[in-house]
């Protein structure tokens, strides 16, 4: 499935992408589902195990995701079956980054080989591993704010996975059976800021610095995250392009390196690194401007596209 958080009227509730770009909205699906089969008390129980929140909804594991995976299909052949609306167009509605309010979000630096040589550095032993936080999180409809604190302004195009359910010291045999699903991020960044101390945090987690999307891939359907075509161009010019066979540290790495040092909870979000091509890395340097388009692509997930805007000057 393809998971997806979405605004309209007011309210901010999962779904799932179907064809022709119609989202069926989960939690009223299975509410509707239950009401179809006599049961009382569907507000609750629909909210207990297909709640309309990302976070909680993943908490359920795969008990949730298969009861939102029939829900799906009775509602998406019954629309108008219910008292509230079952299925939106994508244009109708706005699409949020598919997991806001994050426990974590653990980033990945020097994951790419091309990318470690562009800054002149050595393969790590480990995995250099740094966070933002959940404020820097924003929608694949939103622009990038560009705050008047630098001019250094950079993209980090990255393959994301979200954790699916606890993880503590898991193999990486394992490991894939502890993911949800995959999606696409920018980790944007105020490189001169990022640099004024040995520690990289403060350059991280402005506000706005984290564009997520457009949606979760589940991982029943990306069984494998290995072999994916990654690109990133900016007004339609290429600047980064990868394959994440050149990972240093793949995912399932990653999911045994992090889950012995923290427990991983569900809705906890790993960014795998950016390759080679970031602005501050070229000849002559190439940063952010306002106005300034960045698309990122990547293999079987699709395409998340934000527009840089100055603060305060955006829609």
């Amino acid at each position: 499935m393809k998971l997806v958080t979405f605004s309209n009227e007011g309210f901010t509730r999962i779904g799932a992408l179907y064809p022709n770009n119609e989202i069926v909205d989960l939690n009223y699906a299975y509410q509707a589902l239950l009401e179809s089969e006599g049961k009382l008390r569907s507000e609750q129980i629909a909210e207990a195990y297909v709640p309309a929140a990302m976070e909680a909804f993943l908490q359920g594991g795969r008990e949730s995701l298969s009861i939102a995976e029939k829900a799906a299909d009775h509602a998406f052949h019954n629309r108008n079956s219910f008292r509230h609306k079952l299925i939106h167009h994508v244009e109708n509605i706005k699409l949020e980054a598919p997991v806001q309010k994050p426990g974590k979000i653990i980033c990945v630096g020097h994951n790419y080989r091309e990318h470690i040589a562009e800054m002149g550095r050595e393969l790590p032993p480990f995995p250099v591993v740094f966070a933002k936080f959940a404020n820097t999180v924003i929608g694949p409809q939103d622009d990038i704010p560009f705050f008047p604190i630098s001019e250094q302004l950079d993209y980090e195009a990255e393959f994301a996975f979200v954790v699916g359910q606890r993880a503590r010291n898991v193999s990486q045999e394992e490991a894939l059976d502890y993911v949800a699903g995959y999606t696409i991020a920018n980790d944007v960044t105020y490189r001169d800021i990022q640099r004024r101390t040995l520690e990289w945090l403060q350059g991280k987690t402005v506000e706005g610095s984290a564009p997520m999307g457009p949606w979760l891939v589940t991982s029943d359907e990306l069984p494998d995250p290995s072999g994916l075509n990654v690109r990133l161009t900016v007004n339609g010019e290429e600047r980064q392009k990868t394959n994440t066979a050149n990972f240093v540290f793949d995912v399932k790495y990653l999911v045994e390196f992090l889950s012995n040092l923290m427990t991983l909870e569900p809705g906890d979000i790993v960014l795998t690194g950016t390759p080679g091509g970031v602005g501050v890395a070229r000849d002559p340097q190439a940063f952010l401007k306002d106005g300034d388009v960045v698309k990122i692509e990547i293999d079987k997930i699709g395409y998340l596209e934000n527009r840089v805007s100055r603060a305060g000057e955006g829609k």
